[in-house]
């Protein structure tokens, strides 16, 4: 067992570059502009390289800025693009590398969930995911200090998911993140229709979203049924594509942040 993941994807999906990175990542902060007075317990945000989809992605994480000093541990759970998984991956490793730092992993919340019957170990389904690895920098910007709990979801259905997320749910020291992006490889126009439409079911708390309306259907879909019976009312933060940032218009790819929050908390 190696004990330290290494970054796969940085140079690629996000530059590799230590001082670059958390230049481009503080940007990318920067210029988000949502309303951070509703404090969320859980996000939904995009994976594609930051030049698609980091705008996206950065109106989600600007949300936790007058919350980030309790924030202890990050319940982080994304779809699986390599490995095919029956259920739900951890890793066998005690931290993931970024180009800003190591991660420790929550050991003890890992042990909690181990028994499971749809938990998995699998260092192959995590070494060359992306999905987790690029909202790693943005916890790692926004968060002074944070353990994670990194999800690998293949095909499990919304209770096995919610199950996991009942077990580590705790209070304002966890963060739930789901890693997701919306349609893909549609005509711009069709995108907007298809993607609106998904966004629609996301915010009625709908666990029927499929995986060709979002990636990561399956540990979204999870969320949503955890977010159904503890009473999150959730917000849509952003609506792009990568026809609005960086791609061209025929084969678009389509991203949106949410954030959930328990009850009416306000600052």
């Amino acid at each position: 067992m190696i004990e330290t993941r290494p970054a796969a994807v940085a140079g690629t999906f996000y530059p590799g570059d230590p001082a670059t990175l958390t230049l481009a990542v503080d940007r990318l902060l920067a210029a988000a502009s949502h309303d951070a007075s509703i404090r969320p317990k859980a996000l939904i945000a995009p994976h594609a390289g930051y030049i698609y989809s980091g705008a996206t992605a950065a109106e989600a994480y600007t949300t936790l800025a007058p919350w980030a000093g309790d924030i202890r541990r990050v319940i982080l759970l994304g779809p699986t693009h390599r490995v095919a998984v029956q259920g739900i991956a951890l890793p066998e490793t005690e931290a993931f590398s970024t180009p800003l730092g190591n991660i420790r992993l929550d050991l003890q919340a890992i042990a909690d969930i181990a028994e499971l019957p749809q938990i998995v170990f699998s260092e192959q389904a995590h070494a060359l995911e992306h999905s987790l690895e690029v909202h790693l920098p943005f916890l790692q910007r926004v968060l002074p200090h944070f353990s994670l709990v990194p999800l690998a979801v293949g095909h499990a259905a919304p209770e096995a998911v919610a199950e996991v997320l009942d077990i580590l749910w705790g209070g304002p020291e966890t963060l739930i993140v789901v890693s997701s992006d919306l349609s893909h490889f549609l005509p711009y126009a069709t995108a907007r229709q298809v993607d609106g439409n998904t966004c629609k079911h996301i915010l009625q708390l709908d666990t029927g979203i499929r995986p060709e309306q979002a990636c990561g259907a399956y540990p979204v879909n999870g969320l949503l049924l955890a977010a159904a019976r503890r009473g999150l009312k959730p917000t849509l933060l952003a609506l792009c594509n990568s026809g609005d940032t960086a791609g061209d218009r025929n084969r678009v790819v389509g991203y949106a942040a949410f954030s959930f929050a328990e009850g009416d908390f306000h600052a």
